[in-house]
């Protein structure tokens, strides 16, 4: 009787690998940092095979320090980092170029050209999706348009495009030597390529943007066995696959409909569940798959994407050198008892939800004399909570439902600050489960339901338990003075690039 689920959370920033028990426990995790490559002001790259070695190690890593045999594993899920596209050639595996990933702008022009023909707004129907820089399908068209060669082999079907759920799935179940080239309908629903009703690829917006549907995987469920592993994982069913958000709100046990989480990692990521209805939005929010479960009906859910939020951190860490570790934020924000009047607006890659700007830029307004490296620290973290808070409410208006409470989950719901002046800015609790790492929960529990180590949705829902929860402690009036300026600061990032 296997023991364990293995996940592969494959970010941004890092590759980690988790192992957990029956009851969602944590047994194990190792984890590695990919290098970031900013070829140019705008562009954002990774390189696919540094992330494939470093999946690798995490998985030997994972299985080492926690001395778990191969054979008590039941299964093995993938979460990604979604809207990354790289493409690569059939035969080799070796990428035909970096993978361009999803906060990269280069597609601007692409965009601004589609929108030329029907607005920003013009897929939004079939897809759910603006048109913008962020999702997959224009990457991929950039790649045929400016790698020489790759259109043509694109169309003689040599050359093969996947987020990197794809590329993982392809290369733990063989590589060039018989893997598995499929994706789940959360991440195909982020290329902009697949229509929301049918779960396919849309014949249509394929021509429009002149990609070969032959490069294109397999679209599957979330939950269903794709094949078997190779490797240190050596005949283990791959049999999860889930976009990151998506596998947060499965991992956070968000099955009704109404119940909403908020991802805090690179970028900030608010979820919720709209059940079997596919809700299209007034207000600047995505229309996206929630998950589908094997043969079950799709469950779908509205999504407000921030693109920067633990990003800010990072840069403050790496780029302004403030801190020496990421953690350090907070002890420097807490040397000050407000923002000292400023606000930083991190439009580093335009604007997402609900603006969808990608002439936007970031800007740090209201400075002073008075402001210390403190304010800017805790600017940095309010920044986090107002974007937030502007999700929020473009969710109740399209939802039509008040959200009573926030679940949510990643690496900033550790900073107490950050968490209070969240709850502060929205006016309702905000509650961290026991298991905040709930993307790679997310992820083992679709690969877990697909070979029957939990029989059932619901059975999931019982080990979900309550870590902490902040609720509002400043009045309504200041709350309103201070999102008032956050509003009035997002304008001034408008049009900066002509």
């Amino acid at each position: 009787m296997a023991k364990y689920v293995v996940a592969i959370d494959q970010g941004t920033t890092s590759t980690r690998c988790m192992i957990f028990d029956h009851s969602g426990g944590v047994v194990g995790v190792d984890q590695k940092e990919h290098q970031q490559i900013y070829p140019k002001p705008g562009w954002v790259e990774h390189d696919a095979v540094e992330i494939w070695i470093r999946t690798q190690e995490v998985i030997s890593g994972a299985l080492s320090k926690t001395g778990v045999n191969v054979n008590d594993i039941a299964a093995v899920g993938i979460t990604n980092q979604r809207e990354t596209a790289v493409v690569w050639d059939r035969k080799t595996g070796r990428p035909v170029y970096n993978a361009i990933v999803w906060q990269d702008t280069r597609t601007d022009a692409i965009c601004n050209e589609l929108a030329a023909q029907g607005g920003q707004d013009r897929f939004r129907e079939k897809v759910g999706l603006p048109l913008a820089t962020y999702f997959s399908g224009p990457k991929i068209k950039w790649i045929l348009d400016n790698v020489e060669g790759v259109r043509a082999r694109a169309e003689a079907g040599e050359v093969i495009f996947g987020n990197i759920d794809t590329w993982l799935i392809w290369n733990l179940t063989g590589g060039s030597q018989g893997g598995v080239h499929v994706t789940d309908v959360t991440n195909a629903s982020r290329t902009m390529l697949m229509n929301l009703e049918t779960l396919d690829w849309d014949d249509e917006i394929l021509s429009i943007m002149g990609i070969p549907k032959a490069m294109l995987p397999a679209i599957k469920s979330s939950s269903e066995v794709y094949g078997n592993a190779s490797g240190a994982l050596g005949g283990i069913p791959v049999s999860g696959d889930l976009g990151d958000q998506q596998a947060a709100l499965f991992g956070q046990t968000c099955f009704d409909v109404g119940e909403a989480k908020n991802t805090y990692g690179t970028g900030c990521f608010m979820l919720l569940n709209t059940g079997t209805k596919a809700v299209q939005s007034k207000n600047g929010l995505l229309t996206t798959l929630g998950y589908k479960i094997g043969d079950h009906a799709p469950i779908y859910a509205l999504e407000g994407s921030i693109a920067i939020t633990g990003a800010l951190v990072q840069w403050l860490r790496d780029n302004l050198k403030l801190i020496e570790k990421s953690s350090d934020v907070e002890i420097l924000a807490k040397e000050v008892e407000d923002n000292g009047g400023i606000y930083f607006v991190p439009a580093f890659s335009g604007l997402f939800a609900p603006y969808w700007r990608s002439d936007a830029r970031g800007v740090i307004v209201g400075m002073t004399r008075y402001v210390t490296r403190g304010h800017i620290a805790r600017a940095a973290l309010e920044a986090t909570a107002f974007q937030t808070r502007e999700v929020l409410d473009a969710m109740n208006k399209d939802s039509g439902v008040n959200l009573t409470a926030l679940k949510v989950d990643g690496g900033m719901v550790f900073n107490d600050l950050l968490m209070q002046f969240q709850s502060d800015i929205l006016g309702v609790p905000v509650v961290r489960p026991k298991v905040a790492e709930t993307t790679s929960l997310g992820a083992a529990y679709a690969a877990g339901l697909a070979v029957g180590f939990w029989s059932k949705v619901d059975d999931l829902r019982a080990n979900w338990g309550k870590d902490k929860e902040w609720t509002p402690q400043m009045d309504a009036a200041k709350r309103e003075e201070l999102y008032a300026g956050w509003l009035k600061a997002v304008t001034r990032t408008f049009d900066w690039v002509s």
